[in-house]
């Protein structure tokens, strides 16, 4: 995508700088050091413009939140590793407990039509088997005796569908903040 800087600009002014004060009070509520609120706001305004240069993001309050949860995660997953001793715990369900406010609302839906719409691009065979099995939670044996094939070709079709859906995140930017 070619946007000059001012588009860019334009376009983050317009689009992601007005969540920001919703977003910093949702981090906030869940951890307390403003310092450490303001790296993850930071470091989610950097993912955000990253994924914007690759193509249009479809919903960038979503993608704000959903990258502040990811980021919140993977900040408690390190801490339990790495915490020195009397540092208080966090309990990590209080980063996901939320799940009727407004932004992990948002945030959930957009998850589910990046899901439906990588699911979509998958050739049709591909499509059937990661539906029967990821989202029907079929076994291999009635997948292959529902759509009339084999096991194994259950079994390569189910693991090409999975990575062409991984191809798919990344190359809308919604895995490069999960890699990082």
């Amino acid at each position: 995508m070619s946007q000059s800087n001012s588009e860019r600009s334009r376009w983050f002014v317009d689009e992601v700088l007005p969540q920001e004060r919703e977003l910093r009070s949702w981090l906030s509520a869940r951890f307390g050091s403003a310092g450490e609120v303001d790296d993850m706001i930071q470091e989610v305004f950097s993912r955000i413009l990253k994924a914007h240069e690759s193509g249009p993001i479809a919903n960038p309050r979503a993608f704000l939140f959903v990258t502040a949860r990811n980021l919140a995660l993977n900040q408690l997953r390190h801490m339990r590793y790495e915490r020195p001793g009397g540092a208080r715990e966090i309990d990590p369900l209080s980063i996901v407990a939320d799940v009727n406010s407004p932004p992990e609302a948002v945030a959930k839906e957009e998850e589910l039509q990046q899901l439906i719409q990588a699911i979509q691009s998958l050739p049709k065979r591909c499509r059937q088997v990661v539906t029967l099995r990821k989202i029907y939670g079929l076994s291999q044996k009635e997948v292959a005796k529902r759509l009339g094939i084999s096991v194994h070709t259950v079994e390569a079709q189910g693991s090409i569908g999975l990575r062409k859906c991984i191809e798919y995140f990344r190359s809308h930017g919604y895995l490069s903040h999960l890699e990082k």
